[in-house]
């Protein structure tokens, strides 16, 4: 049972650090953005690819992917997403999502549909067990302990950016008026554009972190971007925390439902989207919610 749930709060603890910056995207600034998933494919593939082509190790491909997702968010964010920030919502969900379709292709055509393997380093292999002949067995494998542990630092720090320093302030007035915040001398684009770009690394960061537990091809994007999309429906996308816990609760509702009714699969977590949907439609952890 305690490893079930171990295993889903690491499963969580991904979803989040994949899902947030789509959740400050649509939160502070009011954009939809369903290529976010490709950010994470391409964090996946730069992780991989300078292993298996380079020999670099596994702890310097992680700074490397956030670093190269989010140069790739920002160039886009200047030349393609900025041009849609005062469009309806409808224009934003066909451009992100031709997108990905577009990414979906050119991955496949350079790199191939085969599945990416990772090798992980020695020591994040391996597995510690402890209470093993009493009903609150826990095995607790190296890299998910690993994972828990930089999306809880990342998470925190996260918070603290945006609650606690003046970029955060600076956000939230330009999310509120831009004419007013550019007023008061606010450079509301290179807010945006930092925002942006770092959304977009976190998924990258995401991305290397899940492509050993998610598997990673192609068609990356298009699996996963039901769950960014439940994660930020789910937790409401006015605070940071709702996000996180949500994430939390799917990914235990998802390990447990695979584990003892593994004949439903994922249809477990739909289940439960649509419940508390039902119940709070702005999101479980919204403010706004009633």
């Amino acid at each position: 049972m305690l490893t079930i749930l171990f295993d889903g709060v690491a499963y969580g603890m991904l979803l989040f650090i994949l899902a947030v910056g789509l959740a400050v995207t649509m939160g502070l600034m009011n954009f939809i953005n369903l290529a976010h998933g490709a950010f994470a494919m391409v964090g996946g593939y730069i992780t991989v690819l300078l292993m298996q082509k380079m020999g670099v190790p596994f702890l310097w491909c992680l700074p490397l992917s956030f670093l190269g997702a989010a140069i790739l968010g920002a160039a886009l964010e200047v030349t393609l997403y900025r041009r849609l920030y005062g469009k309806p919502h409808l224009d934003q969900v066909l451009f992100s999502i031709g997108l990905v379709f577009m990414a979906v292709a050119a991955t496949d055509y350079f790199i191939g549909s085969t599945l990416q393997i990772m090798q992980l380093p020695e020591f994040l292999k391996g597995r510690t067990e402890l209470w093993m002949d009493t009903p609150f067995a826990l095995g607790m494998g190296h890299y998910r302990l690993f994972i828990i542990a930089v999306c809880a630092a990342l998470t925190v720090a996260l918070q603290l950016v945006l609650s606690k320093t003046r970029f955060g302030s600076r956000l939230r007035a330009a999310v509120d008026d831009q004419r007013v915040a550019a007023g008061l001398g606010i450079n509301v684009n290179i807010v945006f554009l930092t925002t942006f770009a770092v959304g977009s690394g976190l998924a990258g960061l995401g991305g290397a972190l899940g492509a050993e537990v998610l598997g990673l091809d192609p068609t990356f994007p298009l699996k996963f971007m039901v769950y960014f999309l439940i994660v930020v429906a789910v937790g409401g996308t006015t605070t940071i925390t709702g996000p996180l816990l949500a994430a939390l609760l799917l990914g235990i509702a998802d390990v447990a439902g695979k584990y003892y009714i593994p004949k439903m699969g994922a249809f477990t977590v739909y289940c439960l989207m649509i419940a508390i949907l039902i119940w709070r439609p702005q999101g479980l952890f919204s403010r706004g919610s009633k």
